[in-house]
């Protein structure tokens, strides 16, 4: 027998959630063929057969914890899959008598039922008998409980009372701080992943342990919006990858940083420490939550080298491809809130970065130019939250009026000026 493992997961990374298995007891594997999905609290990644054969044993369920070096089931290597190799409770479904069929079904209904879905099945009183699974060999998944529930069907018929002649009042009583709220029949109750957790951990740590300050600024994209409109034809067929406005942020961003390198740095207890490279995070909305690979050495990079990363990192991050490294070791994070139409916000700090720039729509506003006539100008609100504990307001405003400088001036970053 060969084991099924949890891999190394990465620097700080010691646990996983079993998130899909792909594959079913008594099914033939080959070689390197992705097995199960583990989900942790930055990435979705797969665990791959180590040998060829037929997985004879799962050991963890979907929606179970599991640490690295864990157990998850066992190959028989170099067999054939057959029936004698499923499992025997389809054997045992045929019993004559009824009162052995009952019997049957509960040994047989358990293995049909994740952590995950046996809880939303606890926690809305339903009868897991009455819910018909779609999965493999049969098995419930979330999917199947949660169109259950959109038929109406909230509690198992035995436990269901009659309807009152009368709509009783509701009586609600007091919530204790963390007390878990049961759903109703018209509502859904989903834990949380292990991304978003991390998610929610982080933003919280980042406004518990940083004095969060946001400065804000305008930019004119005329310029640089002008110059992509005459290039990008050009720039795409010698270079395979659209002209985006991403690269030239990248590249304003960089220069200022050189200018003012506390705002590249972070803080270590009470020391601070200094960048000597240039990380720029890029964040990415995903399916699973949001999650900020990182563009190393972009002083380093072409406009197209940049495009061409941000663009293999958004579509792996989408679809859950980033490794560990790809999103570790950032010193100055960007997001655009912009493609989503946000004209305005506040970001958050991607610690334990200092600092973090927020693009938004490109929106036309009229503009009093220099000569006192009014025009309609394509203009970008930019916000960049600092930690004020080590940038003061003299080297975020500065900073961020470099940024402006440069997005308006494109030359200037050509020529890294």
């Amino acid at each position: 027998m060969t084991d099924i493992t949890v891999p190394t997961l990465g620097e700080s990374v010691s646990e996983a959630i079993i998130a899909k298995w792909l594959k079913s007891e008594g099914d033939a594997v080959e070689a390197d063929e992705a097995l199960v999905e583990l989900e942790t609290d930055k990435v979705t990644l797969e665990v791959n057969a180590p040998a060829a054969g037929v997985i004879a044993k799962i050991t963890v369920g979907e929606g179970e914890t599991v640490e690295v070096g864990a157990i998850l089931g066992e190959i028989k290597a170099g067999a054939v899959a057959n029936d004698s190799q499923k499992p025997e409770k389809k054997e045992a479904a045929k019993p004559a008598a009824k009162a052995e069929k009952t019997e049957v079904v509960e040994e047989d209904e358990a293995p049909k039922l994740s952590p995950a879905v046996r809880k939303m099945i606890e926690d809305n009183k339903l009868d897991a008998s009455q819910i018909k699974g779609t999965g493999k060999d049969g098995r419930i998944i979330k999917e199947d409980v949660i169109n259950y529930m959109e038929q109406g069907n909230s509690v198992a018929p035995e436990t269901k009372s009659p309807a009152p002649a009368t709509p009783a009042a509701p009586v609600s009583s007091p919530k204790l701080e963390g007390e878990s709220r049961q759903a109703g029949a018209r509502e859904e109750k989903v834990p949380m992943t292990k991304l978003r957790q991390t998610i929610a951990n982080r933003l919280k740590e980042a406004q518990h342990t940083a004095a969060i300050l946001t400065t804000f600024n305008e930019v004119d994209m005329t310029n640089v919006m002008a110059l992509r409109k005459e290039y990008k034809d050009y720039f795409e067929k010698k270079h395979g990858v659209k002209l985006g406005f991403m690269s030239f942020f990248v590249k304003a961003v960089v220069n200022a940083l050189k200018e003012f390198p506390v705002v590249n740095a972070e803080i270590s207890g009470t020391d601070i420490i200094y960048k000597n490279h240039y990380d720029i995070g890029v964040a990415v909305s995903t399916p699973q939550g949001l999650v900020v690979p990182v563009v190393r050495d972009a002083d380093q990079k072409s406009f197209a080298d940049i495009e061409a990363e941000i663009m293999d990192l958004g579509t792996r991050a989408r679809d859950g491809k980033l490794s560990m490294s790809e999103m570790q070791g950032g010193t100055f994070t960007v997001t655009n809130g912009g493609v989503f139409g946000s004209l305005m916000s506040t970001p958050i700090l991607n610690t334990p970065q200092s600092a973090i720039l927020g693009m938004h729509k490109i929106q036309q506003r009229p503009m009093v130019m220099p000569d006192g006539s009014l025009e309609a100008r394509p203009m970008m609100y930019l916000a960049m939250s600092y930690d004020h504990r080590i940038i003061d307001g003299r080297e975020s405003v500065s900073f961020l009026v470099r940024v402006k400088e440069g997005i308006e001036d494109p030359q200037r970053l050509m020529l890294d000026i």
